[in-house]
């Protein structure tokens, strides 16, 4: 016979399914918390900005995402993941400014140099200089005398043009003074203050050997040379400098609004190709300063032509360019 059993009471009954319960719960409760990780409590503070809209783009099931953060080669955070755009065109973006933002200037924190070619010489200078230069760099003291250098045959060249087209002429081609340079300067104050001229000075910019060209005459059957009261130059010389020639004398000089003055600038080079300009010292009651004359912003060029092919096309010739009989 078996041995009798007690039968538990209801209240042993409803404690032990509450203790099966509470411990089944608490069992889920670890087992989330150890599977979570960093997604724990707490966790959101340790992880790197943009790390939560990762997870949410990897929880939502993107093409080859696995629920982390988007990587690239090697393993590397991925610089196209959502949220990192975000973080660097935010607070964390170089310099704190928004994007777009203009960046500042040259001339912001000091003034940038003016362009030398920014003016025409006839116009006065902002700066306040009391005087304009009218500069002719292709003047002719005659055609027989003034040739350029250029590196085209023949065939190539148009005809000589007049002084006043040789400005145009020369550009077109790449023409540079061959030989000797004979420039013409117009000088002329803004107002009726005297402005004294004090000197005009030399400034070689460049130096090199004689340009290899054939050599264009301008013009056939000139007479003699003339003898033009002018300032020579040396391009030559080792310093080189401005003197008076043919009778002309030497500075100072004054001009003013009603009074202007034309000087004549005869440049002559033999051994070298020779980028140059002239700076003109000028004063007037307080104030002085220094104006540099040049090709409109460019500097004057004078090669050397000895030994070059020479050109030369009479008036009407059916030939158009010819070789020059020699000297």
């Amino acid at each position: 016979m078996a041995p009798w059993r007690r039968r538990p009471s209801r209240k042993a009954v409803l404690a032990t399914l509450s203790a099966v319960a509470a411990a089944t719960v608490l069992g889920s409760t670890a087992l989330a918390v150890g599977l979570g990780g960093e997604d724990g409590p707490g966790s959101a503070a340790k992880r790197p900005a943009g790390a939560a809209s990762r997870a949410v783009s990897g929880a939502h099931g993107n093409p080859g995402s696995s629920g982390g953060p988007s990587t690239g080669p090697g393993g590397s955070p991925s610089s196209s993941a959502p949220g990192k755009e975000k973080q660097e065109g935010g607070e964390g973006s170089e310099g704190g400014k928004e994007s777009g933002a203009p960046a500042a200037s040259p001339s912001q924190g000091g003034s940038a140099p003016a362009a030398s070619g920014g003016k025409p010489h006839g116009a006065p200078a902002e700066s306040g200089v009391p005087l304009t230069a009218h500069v002719r760099p292709y003047a002719f003291e005659d055609p027989c005398s003034q040739r350029y250098l250029i590196d085209r045959a023949p065939g190539d060249v148009t005809p000589p043009p007049s002084e006043q087209d040789a400005p145009p002429w020369v550009s077109a081609l790449g023409g540079v003074a061959a030989g000797s340079q004979f420039i013409e300067i117009t000088l002329q104050g803004t107002g009726k203050d005297t402005v004294v001229l004090e000197g005009l000075h030399v400034r070689v910019q460049g130096t090199k050997a004689p340009l290899p060209w054939n050599s264009y005459i301008m013009g056939v059957g000139c007479g003699g040379d003339v003898s033009t009261k002018s300032f020579g130059v040396d391009l030559d010389a080792a310093r080189p400098a401005v003197t008076p020639k043919a009778g002309q004398r030497d500075f100072p000089y004054k001009v003013s609004e009603s009074d202007p003055e034309v000087f004549y600038v005869k440049a002559a080079a033999a051994q070298h190709d020779v980028k140059w300009y002239l700076e003109l010292q000028w004063s007037s009651g307080d104030r002085r300063g220094v104006l540099r004359l040049d090709d409109r912003g460019r500097p004057f060029r004078t090669s050397g032509a000895g030994g070059r092919p020479v050109y030369q096309q009479p008036p009407g010739s059916p030939q158009g360019w010819e070789p020059a009989p020699e000297a």
